[in-house]
């Protein structure tokens, strides 16, 4: 079992963002603990005013929801609604919300069985519940006892973690229509908005093209750019827009450019404490002299940090984005300094592949050749006519980089330095 524990400044989208889920028969509501009537018996608004009745009892608390999701092993899926309900109560008890008015959702949009659980921070008497390490300590010893007492599969960390990895987006199935656009993103961006680290929308999208999506202002005339809205599309391959755009607005997140410079300003900040790990990185593979860029971001990948190469309508390399996987940060190449820029990488090969053979000397004749050239009867000083180009080349080449000499005796004026006139005091009488 893998628990998600995320906050949120809005219960209200939560909710709807499950709720609409039951709309489109991809859910179920199956529990509502700690509320006066079954949940059968209950309207939307009834299920949702009991949360944000609660919330306003402490209105200090700005991240007052709290969303989890439980996900099983594919193996798992013999779990009736009475079982998920008891796994969903225990698990919410060892984590202190035990009291907390929650509801449960089971979900069937994914591969494998999952629930979601919607609730607050604020206790009944106002207080706000510390989820500060809450994943780390109170929910992995929960996780660990519940797959115990209920007989869940035990899976390994790399094996959960590859289970439950984000997936591109399946471009093919969204353009036939096999698949919702709005929730195919939706399950991109509630994976990375809160998760990675990026201060610009031009890192964020280096982040969402590797899932095949897209946060686009739209061109500087258009009515989009002028009020400062947001639209998210699907790419395929080679970045060209695939169906229908999507307002930020209609996902229940309401990812929108506002949001998102809020994102960006605290982004700033924290991004600073991962800057050496990724320029650590990224030395150690430029130690290893890769031949090309090719060769630096395939070895890149490996270490967990994606390249996200920028280049103009002509094919020429202009910008470099680097997506650390594993610090989770985004960072332009010119941020981390200007030898890990695009211009500097590029410099890195060119100085490595060009200058290095014009600094190298031409190799002396060797006392074999000049005894070679004796027996056969040819002079080895006899070239062609070309030979002889490249070395008069090579001569002005030569000339160039060598340093400026200075011939003749320096005046004695110019040696030795000026003495500095000493001022006498005038007497006042």
């Amino acid at each position: 079992m893998v628990a998600v524990i995320k906050t949120g400044y809005s219960i209200r989208r939560i909710f709807q963002y499950n709720e609409n889920k039951v709309k489109e028969g991809l859910a179920e509501c199956i529990g509502a603990i700690n509320y006066p009537i079954d949940v059968e018996k209950m309207t939307d608004t009834m299920k949702l005013n009991r949360l944000l009745h609660q919330t306003k009892l402490n209105e200090r608390v700005s991240r007052n929801s709290v969303h989890i999701s439980l996900n099983f092993d594919p193996k798992d899926r013999g779990l009736n609604r009475k079982s998920l309900i008891e796994i969903a109560e225990t698990y919410m008890k060892k984590i202190g919300f035990g009291d907390q008015p929650f509801l449960v959702y089971r979900h069937d949009d994914a591969g494998h069985p999952h629930i979601h659980i919607v609730s607050v921070k604020v206790r009944p008497d106002g207080s706000r519940i510390d989820m500060q390490n809450i994943g780390r300590n109170q929910s992995e010893k929960a996780r660990i006892e519940i797959e115990k007492s209920f007989g869940l599969t035990v899976a390994s960390e790399n094996k959960r973690q590859e289970s439950f990895r984000l997936k591109p987006v399946d471009v093919q199935k969204v353009q036939y229509g096999h698949i919702d656009t709005r929730r195919a993103i939706g399950n991109v961006l509630e994976a990375v908005l809160g998760n990675y680290k990026y201060s610009s929308l031009p890192e964020l999208n280096a982040i969402l093209k590797q899932y095949n999506v897209l946060a686009d202002r739209g061109s500087e005339r258009s009515q989009v750019f002028k009020f400062e809205g947001l639209l998210y599309r699907i790419i395929d391959d080679e970045g060209k827009p695939i169906g229908v755009p999507i307002k930020a607005s209609r996902f229940y997140n309401a990812p929108t450019l506002k949001f998102l410079k809020e994102q960006f300003e605290v982004n700033r900040s924290k991004k600073v404490l991962c800057k050496s790990r990724t320029r650590s990185t990224i030395d150690h593979v430029l130690e290893k002299k890769p031949g090309n860029l090719d060769e630096l971001c395939k070895s890149l990948e490996k270490k967990g940090i994606h390249c996200a190469i920028r280049k103009n309508e002509n094919g020429t390399i202009y910008g470099i984005t680097y997506v650390d996987h594993i610090s989770k940060c985004v960072f332009n190449g010119s941020d981390l300094e200007k030898p890990y820029s695009a211009m500097g990488i590029q410099d890195s090969f060119v100085h490595k592949e060009v200058l290095c053979p014009i600094l190298t000397p031409e190799p002396k004749l060797s006392v074999w050749k000049d005894q070679r050239s004796q027996l056969t009867g040819f002079n080895v000083l006899d070239r062609s006519v070309d030979s002889l180009r490249w070395d008069q080349n090579n001569d002005i080449i030569y000339s160039l980089i060598q340093p400026e000499q200075v011939y003749g005796n320096i005046p004695v004026q110019l040696k030795n330095k000026r003495k500095k006139r000493k001022r006498r005091a005038i007497k006042l009488i």
